[in-house]
């Protein structure tokens, strides 16, 4: 099996079922990956450790989920040159508190941020697969079919969906 490239981190394992949804897509775009539990607060020097050789070990991009005070990609992003992609977890306050503490880093260390939750989840591994396509024509090929295949979901729903229309909305 290739070495993974993306590392996944979650602050805690009630995250896991959030960030499941990314990792289908990167499963879906064969893409390797490996899923982490380190707490920015409840095991710092570990998370500090592993964002300090996340390069060395093969990784190319971090996805880094977490809820409430949500610092966990900042303090990865604080330690490591590879690229980081936040992704807020819904909690207590709909994952507006863990939203911002990911999207406001100060000047100079960028956490890339997606949308909270699931939807977040998706598009940071769509996202880091984008990243590692920029050396991967084989890859962006496979993001290619993937996006062509959302939009052969609508249209089949738009079809159903003319379909019914008829049998309900008769003139």
């Amino acid at each position: 099996m290739p070495k993974p490239k993306v590392a996944l981190l979650v602050g805690s394992d009630s995250d896991i079922p959030t960030m499941r949804e990314g990792i289908e897509v990167l499963k879906k775009l064969q893409i390797s990956y490996e899923l982490h539990i380190y707490s920015a607060h409840r095991t710092p020097d570990q998370t500090l450790r592993f964002a300090q050789k996340a390069h060395e070990q093969g990784f190319r991009v971090i996805i880094a989920g977490a809820g409430m005070a949500a610092h966990l990609a900042g303090v990865v992003a604080s330690h490591t040159l590879l690229p980081v992609i936040g992704v807020p977890i819904e909690g207590k306050l709909q994952g507006l508190d863990s939203l911002l503490s990911t999207v406001q880093m100060p000047k100079g260390v960028p956490v890339g941020t997606v949308a909270i939750g699931k939807t977040g989840a998706v598009n940071a591994a769509l996202l880091a697969a984008q990243i590692l396509a920029l050396s991967d024509e084989e890859l962006l090929k496979r993001i290619g079919a993937y996006r062509f295949s959302m939009g052969q979901e609508v249209l089949n729903k738009d079809k159903e969906l003319q379909g019914n229309a008829r049998k309900f909305f008769k003139n």
